[in-house]
């Protein structure tokens, strides 16, 4: 079974600042495991500026669930600081989707 990992861009810094990804999943089923994949392969071909990406399992970490106001899974929060919070829901398995729902693609 794959184990969740934090990630970082290997690309060139070009800003001080860069991208949160918070992917919110149940557990480490296929899907779960699918989405992360997904969301990694599409920071690694497409994100510019540094990022992270942190896992958040809701059945180990209820509280931030109801804190973020998460209903559907996996559902991904991208946080820039340079605009408000973008949310994604499903398993980002259709990349031209994400892409224009994370703003780089108009």
């Amino acid at each position: 079974m794959v184990q969740f990992k934090t990630t970082g861009s290997t690309r060139p810094r070009s800003q001080k600042k860069g991208w949160l990804f918070r992917l919110y999943v149940a557990g480490q089923t296929a899907r779960s495991i699918g989405t992360f994949r997904n969301l990694k392969r599409i920071c690694e071909e497409y994100v510019s500026v540094p990022f992270k990406i942190e896992v958040i399992d809701v059945f180990k970490s209820p509280q931030l669930a109801v804190l973020n106001q998460i209903v559907a899974l996996p559902t991904l929060i991208r946080e820039a600081p340079d605009g408000p919070p973008l949310r994604l829901i499903g398993d980002l398995s259709d990349t031209e989707k994400v892409l224009t729902g994370l703003g780089l693609r108009p």
